[in-house]
C-alpha cells in the first residue's frame, strides 16, 4: 500500500524547502512528502492524488500567499480530504486570522514562524496529529474477500481454512451487504456460485476446495524432497512438538496436515492451564508460535491428507490424496481425534448450516447478540462457551449428565458461573434439529420433557473419535480405533508385534510407525500431554534409526 502524504505549501521556495527538509527529516520513513508553491497547484495535486486513490493525511499550509490564501486552500482541502489534519503557518501578525480559521476552515493547529528548532516547535504537534489522524483512519482493504452467505457448508469451509492458517480476509454477506452484488457484478462473476474468493492482484476462485486455496496463497502443497527421515501426519500439539524436535536435531522432517496447524487445539479460544502462560492463551496462538518455531529450525510443512502408509525394505511409503507418494524411514502418527457426529434427524442435513462440530470461531460475529446453543459439559464446550459469551445474548450449555463437576477444569466451572448470559442446562439433549437451508429450531428433551426451541447457531462438543480408518491392517488398534504402542500393544494385542526386540514406547505393531497424543490408547487427552509425547516421540525415533 502506498505511504500517506504529508502536503506542504508555500509560495516561497526557500520557506518551502526548509518545510519539506524538516518533515522529510522526520516522517520521511512513514510518510510521502508532497510540494505545491501555491493554493491552486495544492488543489489541483489534490484532485490528482483523490483520482488515484491516494491518501492524504495532513496538509501543512502558509497562510499569506497570493491568490489563495492558507485558510481559502484549507476550506477547499477540506471538501476533498475531509479526514486530513489541517495545520496553518502563519507570521505573529496573522495570529487573529488563524484563530478565526480554526472555526471557519475547521484547521487543527497553527504554528507561528519561525519554527525552530523542529524538534521542540514542530515535531511534538505534527506526532499528535498523525497520531489522532492513524488512529481515525481505516485503510481500504486490498486483501482477500471472501463473498458468500452466512447459511453456507461451503463458505463455512472457506472461511475456516483462511482462519485456521492464519490468513486475513474480508468476509462480505452477499444477502445483508450490496456491495457484495456490486463488486462481483464489476468483475463479471456469477453470484449463483458462491463462495467466490476474490484477491488483491484481481483474480477470484469461484467455491474453491482447500487446495486452490493453498496453491493460491502460497502453502505448500506438493513436498520439496521425495525422501525424509521422519514424516509427521498431523500438526496438532504432538505433530508440532515432533517437527520442533525432529528438525532440531538433525531429521530430515515433513509435517503433512489436511486443514491446518494446531489440530482440534488449534480451535479452542483460550487455554489458561498451559504451563508457562499465566493469562492464558488461544489454541490459535500456540499453533502459531509452533508452526513458526518449527519451520525456523528446519521442519517442511506440507497440506494434504495421507491415505495410506505401506512398508517396502526397511522404507515406509506415505501415499497422499492427490496420488503422490513420499518415502521415509519413519511414520510418525499424531492425527488426534475428531468430535463424534450427533445421530438425531436433521442434523447431517444442516451441518455447515447452522450446525457445527467444534468451536468454528469464525462464526462468532455472526453469533452477535443472538442466542447460541453448545452441546457439551468437557472444557472444549466450556472455552467455546465462554468465547461466544462476548458476542451472543446468551449462550445455552446443554449437558447431558448431571453436572459439569465430573469433565470440567474447575477454572472454567468458575468463569460460567460468574458470566450473566452463560445458562447451564444440565439432564438435558438434543433429539432433533430441523430448519429450510439452515438451522431453525432445536427439539429437546429436558427434566420437564420435550420442547421446541427456536435456534439457529449449534455447537457440538459431545465426545471424540480417532482418525485412524486410514491406516493398515498392520496397525493394531483397540475396538474404538485407538492406536496400541508399547507395553500397550504387548498387553492387548501380543501376535501383532513379530520382531525379537520389545517395542519402543510409543512404536506401533509396525515397526518404524510411532503414535504420539490424543490418537494413542490410553492418552491423556490434553494439550501439554500431546505435547510432550510428541517431543519424546523423537528420542524413540532416533533409537529406531540406529537399528537400520
Amino acid at each position: 500500500m502506498p505511504k500517506p502524504i504529508l502536503l506542504a505549501i508555500d509560495d516561497d521556495t526557500s520557506v518551502l524547502e526548509a518545510v519539506v527538509q524538516d518533515l522529510r527529516r522526520n516522517y520521511g520513513q512513514d510518510y510521502r512528502i508532497v510540494r505545491a508553491a501555491s493554493g491552486g497547484a495544492a488543489l489541483d495535486i489534490c484532485r490528482q492524488l483523490k483520482e488515484r486513490s491516494d491518501i492524504v493525511a495532513l496538509f501543512l499550509s502558509d497562510q499569506r500567499m497570493p491568490g489563495m490564501t492558507g485558510v481559502d486552500f484549507l476550506q477547499q482541502a477540506l471538501k476533498i480530504y475531509p479526514e486530513a489534519k489541517r495545520v496553518l503557518l502563519t507570521a505573529y501578525a496573522d495570529t487573529e486570522a488563524a484563530i478565526r480559521a480554526i472555526n471557519s476552515a475547521k484547521i487543527h493547529y497553527y504554528l507561528n514562524k519561525p519554527w525552530d528548532p523542529p524538534e521542540e516547535k514542530l515535531y511534538p504537534v505534527l506526532d499528535d496529529l498523525l497520531e489522532a489522524w492513524k488512529q481515525g483512519y481505516k485503510p481500504p482493504f486490498e486483501g482477500i474477500r471472501v463473498i458468500g452467505v452466512r447459511w453456507s457448508a461451503l463458505d463455512h469451509e472457506v472461511r475456516e481454512f483462511l482462519s485456521r492458517n492464519r490468513i486475513p480476509y474480508q468476509w462480505l454477506n452477499a444477502e445483508e451487504n450490496p456491495d457484495a452484488l456490486v463488486l462481483l457484478k464489476e468483475k463479471g462473476l456469477d453470484d449463483a456460485k458462491l463462495p467466490v474468493v476474490l484477491f488483491g492482484d484481481g483474480t477470484a476462485l469461484l467455491q474453491p476446495t482447500s487446495t486452490d486455496m493453498a496453491n493460491k496463497v502460497g502453502i505448500s502443497t506438493q513436498a520439496q524432497q521425495k525422501f525424509y527421515d521422519v514424516v509427521v501426519v498431523g500438526a496438532g500439539p504432538a505433530g508440532l512438538a515432533a517437527g520442533v524436535y525432529g528438525a532440531s536435531e538433525g531429521l530430515r522432517t515433513l509435517i503433512v496436515e489436511p486443514n491446518a496447524p494446531g489440530g482440534q487445539a488449534g480451535s479452542s479460544s483460550k487455554i489458561e492451564n498451559y504451563l508457562g502462560f499465566p493469562a492464558g492463551l488461544s489454541g490459535e496462538e500456540l499453533a502459531k508460535r509452533a508452526f513458526l518455531q518449527a519451520s525456523r529450525l528446519g521442519a517442511e510443512f506440507l497440506l494434504q491428507r495421507v491415505t495410506s502408509i505401506r512398508s517396502e525394505n526397511q522404507y515406509l511409503i506415505a501415499e497422499m490424496k492427490d496420488g503422490s507418494e513420499i518415502t521415509c524411514h519413519v511414520c510418525l502418527v499424531a492425527t488426534g481425534v475428531s468430535y463424534c457426529k450427533l445421530d438425531v434427524p436433521g442434523a447431517d442435513r444442516l451441518s455447515g448450516a447452522g450446525v457445527y462440530y467444534g468451536a468454528a470461531l469464525t462464526e462468532a460475529m455472526s453469533c452477535a447478540n443472538e442466542v447460541v446453543y453448545i452441546i457439551g459439559g468437557a472444557n472444549s464446550a466450556g472455552q467455546a462457551a465462554m468465547h461466544f459469551s462476548r458476542y451472543a445474548a446468551r449462550v445455552h450449555m446443554l449437558v447431558r449428565g448431571d453436572s459439569l463437576q465430573k469433565s470440567m477444569s474447575k477454572y472454567l466451572i468458575d468463569q460460567i458461573e460468574a458470566t450473566s448470559n452463560i445458562v447451564v442446562e444440565t439432564c438435558t439433549e438434543v433429539i432433533a434439529m430441523s430448519g429450510d437451508g439452515h438451522l431453525e429450531s432445536l427439539m429437546l428433551k429436558t427434566p420437564g420433557g420435550e420442547e421446541t426451541r427456536t435456534a439457529n447457531s449449534l455447537f457440538i462438543f459431545i465426545g471424540a473419535a480417532p482418525k485412524t480408518d486410514w491406516l493398515p491392517k498392520e496397525v493394531a488398534c483397540d475396538s474404538k480405533g485407538f492406536i496400541l504402542a508399547g507395553p500397550d500393544l504387548k498387553a492387548k494385542s501380543p501376535e501383532s508385534w513379530r520382531l525379537d526386540r520389545e517395542p519402543y514406547l510409543l512404536e506401533t505393531s509396525v515397526p518404524g510407525v510411532f503414535v504420539a497424543g490424543d490418537v494413542r490408547y490410553n492418552s491423556v487427552k490434553r494439550c501439554a500431554s500431546a505435547v510432550g509425547e510428541g517431543s519424546i516421540a523423537i528420542q524413540f525415533v532416533h533409537q529406531y534409526l540406529a537399528t537400520l
